[in-house]
């Protein structure tokens, strides 16, 4: 093993091949891991996936080669010319979902301790791709869903030989009963959220953009539901900067959606929590947690940086899809919530030239 786990809660100290899913006193594991300083020369140049970065990622030895599918080193394009904005394609995957960063290295991590039956509970993007990676791995795996999830993506999970569990109610609902089942079985609990390998993963869209663009753009727009990229970005931005390899730390625009915002106005109250909400139903359902489980470290990591949280406006979702479709540009709602709020910001708080907005999925998972 590379590195060992740390309780964010109590600071007990664990082996990183426990199976358990988290502490003992409920905390969830944060890994006790310090890459190296930044260096360029460190880049693996012959290889073409987000392993290429594995000297700054907490990996198992060689055992990746055998899951990765080439994931991540996705296009950077300008969105128009004119407004200085600029869209990372991550939904340019095998999966279609910028997800698949992070189930590459958690699915690793699963083969390498012997695990051979995972369950994950998910609002899509993130089941399809655990599942895809643990069928590449030889992992049985079962995914739980919320009602309402799009049909194409429950299709696209079943298709990897996942069974799926399509529970009632909201999305926070979905991972009590996937947790419950956790615990009842002795499953391995392969979730994006509680694993800290997946955020290794997730650290690669920053490392990516840098090598590519050979700088980090003046403002990043990240949706944060779960928080799996924003943590993950964060971590490689913290670590650009603590190497000297960006003299400072862009500005983040962090979103929600209107219709479940514990995060926003966590930030709006000055809490250390996220404050409570009652989800209602959102075209950006990929977004849409009302409890989200590292929820204080995302709002530490945000007083941290001095980040802004804004809405994605709901009656802006569709047209926002539709302008960037004009763009050639065919994403899920989700994914044009992101434009849509990085459209409000600059309402907000005026233009931001050089700006760059993750294209999380693709638009034929959510044509519902």
């Amino acid at each position: 093993m590379t590195s060992g786990y740390v309780c964010t809660s109590c600071g007990a100290a664990c082996a990183a091949d426990t199976h358990e899913p988290k502490c003992r006193c409920g905390g969830l594991f944060e890994l006790d891991f310090t890459p190296p300083a930044w260096d360029p020369a460190r880049i693996d140049r012959s290889e073409w996936s987000i392993f290429r970065y594995r000297d700054f990622m907490a990996v198992d030895g060689d055992i990746w080669r055998s899951v990765t599918m080439g994931e991540g080193m996705t296009p950077v394009i300008e969105m128009d010319g004119r407004n200085g904005v600029l869209l990372k394609m991550d939904y340019a995957m095998p999966t279609l979902s910028f997800k698949d960063r992070g189930a590459a290295t958690l699915v690793s991590h699963m083969l390498a301790i012997g695990v051979r039956t995972c369950v994950q509970d998910s609002s899509g993007n993130a089941g399809n791709s655990v599942a895809a990676y643990a069928a590449r791995a030889g992992i049985a795996c079962e995914i739980y869903v919320p009602e309402g999830t799009s049909p194409k993506k429950i299709t696209m999970i079943e298709s990897h030989g996942a069974k799926v569990h399509v529970v009632p109610g909201t999305r926070d609902h979905c991972a009590d009963v996937c947790r419950a089942q956790v615990a009842e079985r002795g499953a391995y609990y392969a979730n994006h959220v509680y694993n800290p390998y997946f955020y290794e993963g997730m650290k690669a869209y920053v490392y990516e953009t840098f090598e590519q663009l050979g700088r980090i753009p003046a403002n990043i727009v990240i949706p944060v539901g779960n928080g799996t990229l924003f943590i993950g970005a964060v971590k490689a931005l913290e670590h650009l900067h603590a190497s000297g390899a960006i003299e400072r730390f862009p500005n983040i625009i962090a979103l929600q959606s209107e219709k479940c915002d514990p995060l926003y106005r966590a930030r709006e109250a000055g809490l250390e929590d996220p404050a409570r909400v009652t989800p209602a139903p959102t075209m950006a359902e990929g977004i849409a947690i009302g409890v989200p489980m590292r929820g204080r470290e995302i709002l530490d990591m945000m007083k941290r940086h001095d980040i802004r949280v804004v809405h994605a406006p709901e009656d802006r979702i569709l047209e926002a899809r539709a302008l960037l479709a004009r763009r050639g540009i065919y994403c899920e709602h989700t994914t044009a919530a992101n434009y849509a709020a990085w459209g409000r910001y600059c309402e907000l708080y005026g233009p931001t030239p050089d700006t760059l907005i993750t294209m999380c999925g693709a638009g034929i998972k959510s044509d519902h």
